[in-house]
């Protein structure tokens, strides 16, 4: 890995209006590509909208998404990677030749490659399947990098199996923050009234994107995820209003130590930008760490316990 500049995005979409999200999406590339970014992260489903999505039709859903790489909203982030000769990271529905639809984040290179994270622990809608493999890729600007989307970041087994197949950089696209949980201490739900006077009174939302509800809340895990793997962090999240949610934001990058290298709290529309020095990470804890794995201890890893259940029972139906 050599040292590269970074950007990630937090933005509040526009659901169901691909072109509007696309507008938002140019809009931030053009501003990574004059503060001298290489990569730029979006969010999760940014490109389609996210909450709403669990209370359309299969006849809607299917109406939103694209096939990838060669549908018009892949299209489009691919003549841009070329354009501004940077690598953009950006989330929409799938629709796979079989008809399967997923959960995908298309990653799109200058060289004019492309990589395709199917998330793995998709819940959102019924005809949204989960995937089945690892992303880890190559990159033109000297780096491997892996992708997990939102939920896919609270299994430790898959940071720890992304970092095992060589990524050095995480892209961590999110919809979260702000969610109702049966858990009493993770997260909550924020008054979306306090989201519309923002402008009149932004401590007031602020607090709650920055309290125990959003950020708070990443604090417990989102550094240990890029501690533990020796890894440089890229999270983007939406922000504001989500159907009848209200999501935080908190886009952040992090070096392998799992510090913030950079953030924002704003109740904005917002980028954030960082210089990853890759000095770090060779002997960053988790790196070392990793040198003093026992694999031969680790089969219980893969033996299910009886107590797994489907991640749509799970986020729902508790």
């Amino acid at each position: 890995m050599r040292d590269i500049r970074v950007a990630s995005v937090q933005f509040q979409h526009f659901p169901g209006d691909k072109a509007a999200n696309l507008e938002r999406v140019r809009f931030f590339v053009e501003q990574a590509a004059a503060a001298g970014a290489e990569m730029v992260v979006f969010p999760e489903m940014c490109l389609t909208g996210y909450w709403h999505l669990r209370h359309l039709s299969n006849e809607q859903i299917r109406a939103l998404a694209e096939p990838i790489p060669d549908g018009p909203s892949s299209i489009q982030l691919r003549e841009w990677s070329r354009q501004f000769q940077m690598t953009i990271g950006a989330g929409l529905i799938e629709a796979t030749p079989n008809g399967t639809l997923h959960n995908s984040y298309l990653v799109a290179m200058p060289d004019g490659g492309y990589a395709c994270h199917r998330k793995l622990h998709a819940f959102i809608h019924p005809l949204i399947q989960s995937g089945d493999q690892y992303t880890v890729f190559d990159t033109p600007h000297g780096c491997r990098v892996g992708v997990l989307t939102c939920y896919d970041n609270n299994i430790v087994e898959n940071v720890r199996i992304t970092t095992l197949l060589g990524a050095e950089i995480l892209f961590a696209p999110h919809q979260t923050g702000g969610c109702r949980s049966r858990s009493p201490h993770a997260m909550g739900p924020i008054d979306p009234a306090l989201w519309e006077r923002r402008h009149e009174d932004p401590a007031a939302i602020e607090a709650e994107l920055n309290g125990p509800k959003g950020r708070g809340w990443l604090m417990r895990w989102l550094p240990a995820r890029a501690h533990d793997n020796g890894l440089f962090l890229l999270f983007s999240n939406g922000v504001g209003v989500d159907d009848d949610e209200v999501r935080t934001g908190n886009a952040m990058i992090l070096d392998p130590y799992g510090r913030i290298l950079v953030e924002t709290g704003r109740a904005a529309d917002e980028m954030v930008v960082a210089d990853l020095d890759a000095s770090l990470q060779p002997t960053s804890t988790g790196r070392r760490w990793l040198q003093t794995r026992r694999p031969a201890l680790y089969a219980p890893l893969t033996q299910p316990t009886g107590k797994e259940r489907d991640t749509r029972v799970v986020r729902f139906e508790d």
